[in-house]
């Protein structure tokens, strides 16, 4: 199997989570994409936003990391996801061969249609994980 990395990013805004509801798979998911080569998981979770929704975002701690084997792909994913707020920008969609919408979901829509972070959204809210880019070593 390939390994694939991709990063989410979690942003509130009074009570409601914003997400995308991507073509290739036809569901909602927070913002975040692949993570390409040499690219920080930061990196790309700033970018994939902005590709996504058209918002700069300052990203706060990992909040969680989820793993799944995707076998039609043969692929071996590790989801990475970090809490953000909104630094500027107005919400759109700017990926359109990729993303149908972006919309602000309530929490609870939010969590039928993401099932996979144990405990709900309010739980992922609780903790958080430590990430450090320790740079380039030779």
């Amino acid at each position: 199997m390939n390994r694939v990395d991709v990063v989410y990013v979690l942003i509130i805004r009074e009570g409601k989570v914003l997400m995308v509801k991507n073509k290739k798979y036809m569901n909602w998911t927070l913002p975040g994409g692949g993570v390409e080569k040499e690219e920080t998981l930061k990196d790309a979770a700033t970018r994939e936003v902005w590709e996504e929704t058209g918002l700069k975002v300052d990203l706060g701690r990992l909040l969680v990391v989820n793993e799944a084997y995707r076998q039609r792909e043969n692929n071996h994913v590790l989801f990475f996801t970090f809490k953000g707020e909104v630094a500027e920008g107005e919400v759109g969609v700017r990926d359109t061969d990729g993303i149908m919408e972006a919309s602000w979901l309530d929490i609870a829509e939010a969590e039928k249609e993401m099932p996979y972070y144990e405990g709900g959204i309010e739980k992922l809210l609780e903790g958080s994980l430590s990430y450090t880019f320790q740079g380039v070593q030779s």
